[in-house]
């Protein structure tokens, strides 16, 4: 077995615990310290539900994510562009910052976009300037591919993922194992981060626990903090200049619809 983040084939075995039932063994990478489960030869059944019954902060999480996506398009000075949250699932996030004048696309390979039909990126519309990841990364079961795959869409990545405790903890004692549904095959340190960055040629900035941001420039880590601040507490400030897409987005879907059923 070699590490799916970096191909080293210098894993070192944690332990072995259940996962939905099966026995499954989680090793550290030495060159990278990714943590990761044996080959996750049960994903079908982990994602016979799409978005785990268990995710009962999907809703607040997507709030959250609405005001640090919100600080981190001011802080890049990009408000205006093109933004595609990666794994989007429901579209909930697209929706919501559409709603606030944000040019926002939606794309996932795997979940149905329920709320934001209608604004499925597509790569005629250009690359964008931030691409967003939203608790997907520990979802990933190879990293540095996925991670590619975002950077054709555009060079900056804005995610999240808790960073794994060192020393590393018993399965019964971290939540963010996921073992009741399957789905968490990889975890990640600073220092796997920061290969990432390295290959991909990127800036690394990130709160050191579960926020991390991917960039071809290089940001304040201080002046970031703030805007995040700011952007929970008094959002409305990092909104002036934008105008809600809610209405134009009705119009544009309603022709849609209008223009096919004409079609038929």
């Amino acid at each position: 077995m070699v590490c799916r983040c970096c191909k080293d084939n210098m894993l070192q075995f944690l332990f072995t615990t259940k996962v939905i039932g099966k026995d499954v063994s989680y090793f550290e990478c030495k060159k990278c310290k990714f943590v990761q489960t044996e080959e996750p030869t049960w994903l079908s059944q982990a994602y016979s539900s799409t978005i785990n019954v268990s995710d009962t902060g999907i809703i607040c999480r997507n709030l959250s994510d609405l005001s640090l996506t919100l600080a981190t398009l001011c802080l890049m000075g990009e408000k205006k562009a093109i933004l595609v949250d990666y794994a989007g699932g429901y579209g909930f996030l697209v929706r919501l910052l559409r709603d606030i004048g944000i040019n926002a696309y939606w794309t996932d390979l795997y979940c149905e976009n329920l709320v934001a039909r209608g604004f499925e990126y597509k790569k005629e519309y250009g690359l964008a300037a931030l691409v967003t990841a939203f608790e997907a990364f520990e979802h990933f079961v190879q990293p540095s591919y996925e991670m590619e795959k975002m950077l054709n869409i555009g060079s900056n990545i804005l995610l999240t993922t808790s960073i794994i405790p060192q020393p590393v903890p018993n399965p019964s004692e971290w939540w963010y194992y996921g073992i009741e549904h399957g789905q968490h095959i990889g975890f990640y340190r600073i220092q796997t981060l920061e290969y990432l960055a390295k290959k991909f040629g990127l800036y690394l900035n990130s709160d050191g626990t579960s926020i991390h941001l991917f960039s071809k420039k290089k940001y304040s880590l201080k002046l970031w903090n703030l805007y995040r601040k700011i952007a929970n507490r008094i959002p409305r400030l990092f909104t002036l200049g934008l105008k809600s897409k809610t209405w134009d987005d009705h119009l544009f879907v309603s022709k849609s619809l209008s223009n096919t059923f004409l079609k038929k």
